[in-house]
């Protein structure tokens, strides 16, 4: 496979060359190394393609993990407790989650609740996500997740791989991609969110 289009946000891609060219060069290889023509496993069922074989998410996502597991990518889990008060949450979010529950209960909190949220592979504080699901789910990894990660100081750059358009015509329906996404976060303006990314479209 290959990077056919690629989004820098708030000069994601600037910092990861700047700072973390190898690693920007294990995510290409990782790419690369994957042909998308052995995970077309998936017998349409849907009217327009049915019969056809369309490429497999599911399948897809077991070759990107073994591949970023090989080269030492490992999945990372934030763990936290919610505050509904602004003053309490800026002063416990860099806390580790023990801290945090006790500064909390201290503070007035008479329950803190636990949550806690995973990203796909973390090194060296350069977070990645491969999506190939609905769109509810992409929203969540860039307006949330990544931005979570982020703001705990977990990672200082979020990466997420989509399929280009090209490339979703040969999935199921319903799956986000490349130009669709990157529309949506232009949308928001320059600065939402408030978090570098790099948004990489991808493609047979």
């Amino acid at each position: 496979m290959r990077i056919a289009q690629k989004y820098s946000h708030l000069n994601g891609e600037e910092y990861l060359i700047v700072h973390h060219n190898e690693l920007y060069n294990e995510i290409k290889e990782v790419i690369s190394s994957i042909n998308a023509d052995d995970f077309r496993t998936k017998i349409s069922k849907e009217i327009r393609k049915k019969g056809i074989k369309l490429l497999s998410p599911i399948d897809l996502n077991k070759a990107f993990n073994q591949e970023f597991n090989k080269k030492g990518w490992a999945e990372s889990r934030y763990n936290y407790y919610i505050t509904l008060n602004r003053e309490l949450m800026e002063k416990s979010i860099l806390m580790p989650a023990k801290e945090q529950k006790d500064f909390l209960i201290k503070s007035g909190e008479k329950e803190p609740i636990y949550s806690y949220n995973q990203t796909d592979f973390v090194k060296d504080k350069i977070a990645v996500e491969i999506q190939f699901g609905k769109y509810a789910f992409v929203a969540f990894d860039l307006f949330v997740k990544h931005m979570l990660f982020y703001s705990g100081g977990v990672v200082n750059l979020g990466i997420e791989i989509l399929p280009t358009k090209e490339m979703q015509k040969q999935m199921s329906n319903g799956v986000a991609y490349f130009e669709g996404e990157v529309y949506n976060v232009m949308r928001q303006g320059r600065n939402s969110p408030p978090v570098p990314l790099l948004i990489l479209g991808i493609e047979p």
